[in-house]
């Protein structure tokens, strides 16, 4: 597929859909004429029919119309060569050498600076801007809401390609955390007793993956009884551990960290802490088993290929019809129309019982009682969402006002506002929400409607 002269080959992956990568179409032409950098191939590489992508023969009426002679573009209808080095998000960048073995793998955009950083040497840490990802299937012309998350549970070469092959995660970074030292390196960690992790920084779509899906994966590929020790690997850099400095993904760990234990009925030792700092690891440990596809591993890969044992619900957006016969029409004027009920008028803006507020829309949980205030605004007001994800945030210009409108993850329903001037010694937020948009499940009524899962969510001396 890709000529064979003696010179290492860069691919760049892009799609249709991406408008960055529609974006860079003119400079990636410019990039690949550039005599500068005629020590390598160049070329791009579209999959029609592959993430999203139109079909090959509407692919090609498409790009017909475009004016970009020069550009060296490669058609891969089947997507072997995506899924063989697992692109999941678009631009992709991937330099090979003359033989076609991986050298490097970088997700997002390389200008020619980098890209000649890379010739030079393959394992140069690149300095980008935080980067903008464009996944698989988006065509909303929008970047795709991230969050990240820790996990350590050994080797971190096999957690790293276990991870990038799920759906709805971006990236996943080797590296070295919560140790004693600055900038370790491998040496440093292994021999120097730095007391740092190996561990994997996991950059995913909440959208897509939640944070208990990403849990439950981690759970099925560690053994969380065993300390300091995963596989073959033994030594406290091996250690299991999950770090995160949000204090909503905090509790959802302890929580699950808690089934965990009751369910295999041994004490559990996975660390749950808050991130002191993360290292990326060197280079050449980065898709080392892209890189080296006979490379140790004590995790078995097919397994990120095997479903869950338990789905979770997925909170679904009913059609037309159904949201006018069920929603009363202050709830569809709110949650369809980006209404705002008046002030003081709801009944949950006074209700400080025990229990959990949902989408009104989907059922999808979004704030606990326990994190519920009197914010004296008229609204009911909350310090956090329940859980990472479960709401997006917008900037909305309305009224000529410039204000963070939040919306839930899986109806899009509007729910209000979200402003900075909430309890400081609670994070300092004020999820200022209409009542209209929210159904109160009480604390007694949680488990036989299906919302146990939820429960440690509450407060416990809210549970009397």
């Amino acid at each position: 597929m890709f000529d064979n002269n003696d010179k290492p080959t860069l691919i760049k992956f892009w799609a249709s859909w991406c408008p960055l990568c529609l974006a860079e179409l003119g400079d990636t032409q410019t990039l690949a004429t550039d005599p500068d950098l005629a020590r390598t191939n160049l070329y791009t590489l579209a999959s029609p029919g592959l993430h999203g992508e139109m079909p090959l023969a509407d692919f090609q009426a498409w790009y017909s119309g475009l004016d970009y002679p020069q550009l060296p573009l490669l058609l891969d209808p089947k997507g072997e060569w995506a899924r063989h080095f697992g692109v999941q998000v678009y631009p992709t960048w991937v330099l090979l050498d003359p033989n076609g073995k991986l050298l490097r793998l970088v997700r997002g955009s390389l200008d020619k600076k980098q890209i000649l950083a890379l010739l030079d040497n393959t394992q140069a840490r690149l300095e980008t801007p935080k980067r903008q990802f464009y996944q698989p299937g988006d065509n909303q012309a929008r970047p795709v809401e991230t969050r990240e998350i820790y996990f350590a549970g050994g080797c971190f070469w096999g957690v790293e390609a276990y991870f990038k092959r799920l759906q709805g995660v971006l990236d996943a970074v080797s590296g070295y955390a919560n140790g004693n030292s600055e900038n370790p390196s491998y040496e440093d960690v292994i021999y120097r007793k730095t007391g740092h992790a190996e561990a994997v920084k996991i950059t995913y779509n909440p959208q897509q993956i939640s944070l208990d899906q990403l849990l439950q994966h981690f759970f099925r590929i560690i053994d969380p009884t065993t300390l300091n020790r995963q596989g073959n690997d033994r030594g406290t850099q091996y250690r299991s551990g999950i770090y995160s400095n949000d204090p909503v993904e905090r509790e959802q760990v302890t929580t699950a960290l808690q089934q965990l234990e009751k369910k295999i009925g041994k004490p559990v030792v996975v660390e749950n802490l808050p991130l002191a700092h993360f290292y990326p690891a060197e280079e050449y440990h980065q898709d080392y088993l892209l890189k080296n596809p006979n490379g140790y591993c004590h995790i078995d890969l097919a397994l990120a290929d095997v479903p869950l044992e338990e789905s979770l619900p997925v909170y679904g957006k009913p059609d037309e019809a159904a949201l006018r016969s069920t929603l009363t029409p202050l709830q569809y004027h709110v949650t369809q129309e980006s209404g705002t009920e008046r002030a003081f008028t709801h009944e949950y803006d006074q209700l400080f019982a025990p229990g959990l507020y949902v989408d009104i829309v989907s059922g999808e949980p979004l704030f606990s009682s326990a994190d519920k205030y009197d914010a004296g605004c008229g609204w009911p007001s909350f310090v956090r969402p329940i859980a990472a994800g479960v709401v997006t945030e917008h900037i909305d210009t309305s009224y000529n006002m410039h204000r963070i409108e939040v919306r839930s993850r899986y109806a899009d329903s509007h729910l209000g506002h979200v402003f900075p001037d909430g309890p400081r010694d609670r994070g300092g937020k004020r999820y200022c929400i209409n009542g209209a948009s929210l159904e109160f499940i009480p604390l007694d009524e949680m488990e036989q409607r299906g919302y146990g899962r939820w429960l440690s969510s509450i407060r416990q001396e809210e549970i009397r």
